[in-house]
């Protein structure tokens, strides 16, 4: 049996399981995780011996005690989480007597491929098994002895509790193995890249199963010219510096000419996380000797998503011409209006097209686990089914049960 053909079979028995078995599988898995932590560890510090240091990808790679202990914890919140299976949608009775139910089901097999970011291999695992699924997975070069750890643990668990291990695969981490899982029609049932830009282009051009875009994060905040400064530093200094290698941190911002005056007071806590700014011609002028790490802005600073400590500054007159920067350079994950003025904010929150609109709050919060889903898949930037951060309603699917009593159809 192939894994393709494994996962098929092990999707089907997980989906016969009680919510209760499910969920206490997971909390098996928690469990192994912080009593095999020096294993995992271990196998994280390989990882790390090959990636350049002073990469800001070394942070999406790392594992840490604390660390796994939040893994833990978010597979034990999975488990408490109600059942996304067996909902009843819709439930109607026809006038010819036929009775129409549209209940929530699992998808089957759910292929993700992802990056240097380990987590992801158990936020995954957990999410797929709760509803009810398989999942394949396909991580990156940089983290695939921290995969095949994590991989490995799960296996263990799930076949010391007579439960088919083939409810998580790993594939190897190379091109070849990407393209059988894109092509996998019949075997997998959806498959969700979980990366940059390059990786989803490449998921979307040559998937021939259904696919989901998630991850890429061009990610804007405005300062309205009705701002607040003291929360706009805290949010922006938030957005950017939190974690700077995930699709939620801010790449751009966009400050009304009105408060080019407050500039130098709304970046001035960057300074000490050495972060870089690209400024356009006005905001070079406002920040020209007032900030330490400054340069000026190309064409090419907009739309970049940098993952790094780097950010560009664009000055506009108008909300007009922030929500059209928005609309050009954005990539519909998270956008973000600091402003006391309700009138612009109601307006933000219509016009802005993405997943996620913020007002006064920063756009880090565009998470799985702080939107109270558990954890999450990834972060749909597109229209088309999911939107936003998909926890464990967004991968299940439904189905019709039709009851009749001989009814015809004429």
């Amino acid at each position: 049996m192939n894994p393709f053909e494994a996962a098929k079979w092990a999707a089907s028995q997980v989906a016969l399981l009680s919510d209760a078995e499910r969920a206490a599988a997971l909390e098996a898995v928690a469990d192994a995780i912080l009593a095999q932590s020096a294993e995992l560890l271990s196998a994280n510090a390989e990882d790390l011996g090959r990636m350049d240091p002073q990469s800001p990808l070394c942070d999406r790679l790392r594992l840490t005690p604390e660390r796994l202990e939040g893994i833990a914890s978010d597979m034990r919140h999975v488990a408490a989480l109600p059942s996304p299976l067996g909902r009843t949608l819709d439930d109607r009775t026809l006038p010819n007597g036929l009775r129409l139910r549209k209940v929530s089901v699992p998808f089957g097999v759910i292929g993700v491929i992802y990056e240097a970011r380990p987590n992801v291999t158990f936020d995954v695992f957990s999410l797929c098994f709760k509803s009810g699924n398989a999942c394949v997975l396909k991580g990156g070069r940089d983290a695939d002895a921290s995969n095949r750890a994590g991989v490995a643990l799960i296996r263990r668990v799930l076949e010391e509790r007579g439960l088919p291990a083939g409810a998580v695969t790993l594939l190897p981490p190379t091109h070849e193995a990407a393209g059988e899982l894109l092509g996998a029609v019949g075997y997998v049932d959806l498959v969700i890249p979980r990366g940059g830009r390059r990786l989803i282009d490449y998921v979307r051009d040559n998937a021939k199963v259904p696919c989901i875009e998630t991850g890429a994060g061009v990610v804007n905040t405005y300062f309205d010219a009705a701002a607040d400064l003291e929360v706009g530093r805290r949010i922006v200094l938030n957005a950017k510096t939190r974690r700077v290698s995930v699709c939620n941190a801010l790449d751009c911002l966009i400050v009304h000419e009105k408060m080019l005056a407050d500039l130098p007071a709304l970046v001035e806590p960057l300074a000490e996380k050495q972060v870089v700014l690209y400024a356009d011609e006005a905001a070079y002028g406002a920040l020209d000797g007032r900030y330490p790490l400054l340069e000026r802005a190309t064409p090419e600073s907009f739309g970049t998503e940098y993952m790094d400590y780097k950010m560009a500054v664009r000055t506009v007159a108008s909300l007009d011409e922030a929500l059209a920067h928005i609309a050009r350079f954005g990539s519909g994950h998270s956008e973000s209006n600091v402003t006391s003025d309700p009138a612009a904010a109601e307006r933000f929150r219509a016009e802005v097209d993405a997943a996620c609109v913020y007002v006064n709050a920063p756009t880090s919060f565009t998470d799985g686990a702080q939107f109270g889903l558990g954890a999450e898949i990834g972060i749909s930037t597109q229209k088309l089914g999911a939107r936003g951060p998909m926890g464990l309603c967004e991968i299940t699917t439904y189905k019709w049960l039709i009851d009749g009593n001989g009814q015809m159809r004429p």
